[in-house]
């Protein structure tokens, strides 16, 4: 995914991740004949299995998922699968998309709107980028929708991170009013720079938490994503209840590899969920790994771990 994040079809920015991971957002065209025979499958399947009641989860933890968790599915059918699967919403997906999701209840937890890496952090940056914060604040509250994404940007040749954050504090405080005027919450990602997204400014946990002080706003918060932050700094139960306040999303993945939620992997997420829950968390926890089999199983097993 990458791209203007309004405009494109991605979350933005670089290709480092393969297929529909990191934003790979968006239903990504092409991948040749084979790949359209294995997504027609998949849609055969899930339209064939048997109708039955929608499976009630506790409801503790309220879990939406990203595309790329079920591949190349038609969007329509991805609405129709979530609603079976006890799924509450979809993430980063653009407004053309909006009125599939209103159609099945589901809620879009997390809107798109500028590049990743070019973001707040950079004075020249400001003008585009909030101008893509408003228009995605404006069409996110219009739709009944909570969230809105956006970035740091990517560090650059004699910017510091001290300097990278007031200038991301002097734009966000230039777009918070509108998102509390509009009872929006806009979320900074914190990603990996280890891995994922080299250069990639708010890529601990302290920075970003210091950002939020320094916005001073309750519509301005984090979105944590425990794949990247395991890989750049772990401690990641310690982080989320030390600093929920702060959280205002939350996505998943297995480590090594952003693959399943299962034993193959190192973070423990009923450990993870039980915390969230403990700790007062509210908001939504979006599952956005690149499956490596069964996508369905797949997704069925992830929902089941986390529901707590």
């Amino acid at each position: 995914m990458r791209n203007e994040r309004f405009g494109n079809d991605s979350r933005t920015g670089d290709a480092a991740e393969s297929g529909l991971t990191r934003r790979g957002l968006l239903q990504a065209a092409g991948g040749g004949a084979l790949a359209a025979m294995a997504a027609s499958g998949l849609a055969a399947r899930a339209q064939d299995a048997p109708a039955s009641k929608p499976v009630e989860r506790k409801g503790n933890i309220k879990q939406c998922i990203c595309q790329g968790c079920l591949k190349k599915m038609p969007f329509e059918q991805m609405a129709e699968t979530c609603v079976r699967l006890g799924v509450k919403g979809i993430d980063l997906v653009r407004p053309d998309n909006w009125e599939v999701l209103r159609k099945y209840g589901l809620v879009g937890t997390m809107t798109p709107s500028h590049n990743l890496g070019k973001g707040l952090n950079q004075k020249e940056n400001h003008e585009a980028c909030l101008d893509a914060i408003r228009k995605s604040i404006e069409a996110t509250a219009a739709a009944g929708f909570p969230n809105v994404i956006c970035f740091s940007g990517n560090r650059a040749p004699g910017l510091t991170d001290e300097e990278g954050l007031a200038n991301c504090v002097v734009a966000l405080k230039q777009v918070v009013g509108l998102a509390e005027e509009k009872k929006i919450m806009l979320c900074m990602e914190l990603l990996n720079s280890k891995v994922n997204h080299k250069g990639y400014m708010c890529d601990h946990s302290a920075w970003g938490v210091e950002l939020c002080k320094q916005v001073g706003s309750p519509n301005f918060k984090l979105l944590y994503d425990i794949y990247h932050m395991q890989v750049q700094e772990g401690d990641i139960i310690r982080t989320l209840t030390d600093n929920i306040q702060y959280i205002g999303h939350i996505h998943t993945a297995g480590n090594p590899g952003r693959h399943e939620i299962d034993d193959t992997q190192e973070l423990y997420y009923p450990a993870i969920m039980r915390a969230l829950v403990k700790a007062g968390y509210t908001g939504y926890v979006a599952h956005e790994y690149t499956p490596t089999r069964d996508p369905l199983q797949s997704l069925e097993q992830a929902l089941a771990t986390c529901d707590v």
